[in-house]
């Protein structure tokens, strides 16, 4: 049942005037503290005044964050011009020690080359007297050969001329 059908039937039970009252004064009691006071409603006109306001707050808000936005990106711009030199630098300087390294790199090796040329000319000299050693005995061989092919063809005519000479003595 609602609350006026039920104030109504209150209402025509009521003994007397004092109850009635009694009953009327409750009633709105109750509706007040179920409603705000009509001085606590907003109108139309508190409402537009705080929308109008709330737009006003949000553009301000969003003018602070479009100058920290533009802020942030001249920060941004700044750092990475600041990187993009850092590497240049760094491009330089790696560029200045890989010049060295190649220059170190081609008199290590200009180095090497003359070493290398000393030791194949060392080893040609030493081939060279390797080389005449083995003619040198080549030759000794030869003479050698030729030596005990005389003392042989010696010992063969002596042999010849003793067995002439037994043949001789023989007969």
């Amino acid at each position: 049942m609602s609350a006026a059908l039920e104030l109504y039937a209150q209402l025509t039970e009521a003994p007397d005037e004092k109850t009635r009252a009694r009953l009327i004064a409750d009633a709105f009691d109750a509706l007040e503290t179920r409603f705000p006071h009509i001085g606590d409603l907003a109108t139309q006109g508190h409402v537009r005044e705080s929308e109008l306001r709330l737009q006003k707050e949000i553009k301000e808000v969003e003018a602070r964050l479009q100058e920290q936005i533009k802020g942030v990106e001249l920060q941004i711009r700044e750092v990475d011009a600041r990187l993009q030199e850092q590497m240049r630098e760094i491009d330089a300087r790696l560029q200045e020690q890989i010049k060295g390294v190649e220059l170190q790199i081609r008199e290590v090796e200009a180095r090497l080359q003359e070493q290398m040329r000393e030791i194949d000319a060392r080893l040609q000299g030493q081939i060279k007297g390797v080389e005449l050693q083995i003619k040198q005995v080549e030759v000794n061989l030869h003479q050698a050969m030729a030596a005990q092919t005389r003392w042989l063809l010696g010992g063969l005519a002596v042999l010849g001329a003793v067995f002439k000479l037994a043949d001789l003595l023989l007969q």
